[in-house]
């Protein structure tokens, strides 16, 4: 895809060799369109938003909601169910510690073994009231075992939190077939859509989804913006408190203002908000369906190259997402490609219980997106190969 010049780090020289950036799933990288917005921000519109009165603030008032405006349309919401958080896994803190207060003994929630961290570790604090975590396995492919949502959930289950997409093995699940069972039990159904919002087009009514927690930086923005999508917060206790979320305050007790506002207390990342709203213009004009056939094209790419020098765990119908082990520690193979000036992902991609499924203690992850090309991955393959020869 001929959008590379629009990257000005893709021109930079890591140890002495054009950078190679197979880091994706991790962060992107930013257009200059994106940086100059976030520049232009600081330069012209500067203020605090939605209750100054000056000509500044409105302005950034403008920017900020301006931006609300195309994530709601880019995923298909209301504007009033879009919240800005900074990140995907502040949104599911949101919610997690929302039902800390609302949910107790004998009620359940449903996550499975394929979840990042920031999918599992807010809802083990719900353990503490007395409420049972169940987890849906994995097939050998990297699917989920979708008869076991059937078996697990049921009447007393309150929520079921599910990724979309897995960061480690690029499966995408199927959302809207989990949200019909959640549903069917008066379950809400959460959506981890940090892997899948940057890499396909999203509508939540299809997904059939109450809630979709997302991050800009995943998908050419600036860092510190994540989104929370619901279709319902009125059972939804804000944990942030203070600011633009109050309505009335007394000595002793206060009002909560509307939504979205409700759900966003302090003064947010204006700047990189207005960073995202570009980078999400920029996403549209180039395509998602463009990037989804281009990432998949480089995966099949990137198969067919590294099947035979290293294993590969996930199926086919994936992400922009490759993870691999060979014969040597993945902290050695990210350290030895990098003096090539290749970047990629080696641990365990903050999905410990997944790699104890798997049966290893860590991968290698190359992972895509719309400015990476097949002579890129050559270059990976090459160095692939030297890495194998020095630990043969």
């Amino acid at each position: 895809m001929e959008v590379r010049d629009d990257f000005p780090i893709l021109k930079r020289k890591v140890n002495g060799k054009t950078l190679v950036y197979l880091d994706n799933a991790a962060t992107t990288q930013k257009p200059k369109q994106v940086i100059d917005k976030v520049s232009e921000y600081y330069k012209e519109h500067n203020a605090n938003i939605h209750r100054g009165i000056h000509k500044l603030s409105e302005e950034a008032t403008n920017e900020f909601e301006e931006t609300r405006k195309k994530i709601a349309k880019l995923i298909g919401a209301k504007e009033d169910e879009v919240v800005f958080t900074r990140s995907t896994t502040e949104s599911l803190n949101t919610l997690a510690y929302s039902s800390l207060r609302s949910l107790g003994e004998g009620d359940e929630v449903v996550l499975s073994v394929m979840e990042h961290h920031s999918n599992i570790v807010p809802w083990q604090m719900l353990q503490e009231k007395g409420v049972k975590l169940n987890f849906v396995d994995i097939n050998p492919d990297g699917t989920l075992k979708m008869e076991q949502f059937e078996e697990l959930i049921n009447k007393n289950t309150k929520i079921v939190s599910i990724v979309h997409a897995s960061n480690v093995l690029g499966t995408i699940n199927p959302i809207a077939d989990i949200s019909k069972i959640a549903h069917d039990n008066n379950a809400i159904m959460i959506v981890d859509g940090a892997q899948s919002v940057p890499n396909m087009k999203i509508d939540v009514k299809k997904l059939g989804c109450d809630f979709l927690a997302f991050s800009g930086h995943k998908m050419l923005g600036p860092t510190g913006v994540g989104i929370l999508y619901g279709n319902n917060f009125d059972n939804v206790e804000p944990f942030l408190r203070g600011g633009e979320m109050i309505r009335e305050v007394s000595l002793r007790e206060a009002k909560w203002n509307d939504m979205p506002w409700k759900m966003e207390a302090g003064t947010p990342n204006i700047a990189g908000v207005a960073g995202f709203g570009e980078a999400i213009a920029y996403l549209e004009r180039t395509g998602l369906s463009k990037i989804r056939k281009h990432e998949t094209e480089l995966v099949k790419y990137a198969t067919k190259k590294l099947e035979d020098l290293v294993t590969i765990y996930g199926n086919a119908d994936k992400t922009g997402v490759v993870s691999f082990s060979m014969n040597a520690h993945p902290h050695d193979v990210a350290s030895l490609v990098d003096s090539e000036g290749i970047a990629i992902r080696s641990g365990h991609m903050c999905a410990q219980p997944l790699m104890d499924r798997l049966e290893v203690p860590a991968l290698s992850r190359a992972s895509f997106y719309l400015y990476n090309t097949k002579e890129e991955i050559d270059k990976l393959v090459t160095a692939l190969e030297k890495v194998q020869k020095v630990f043969e």
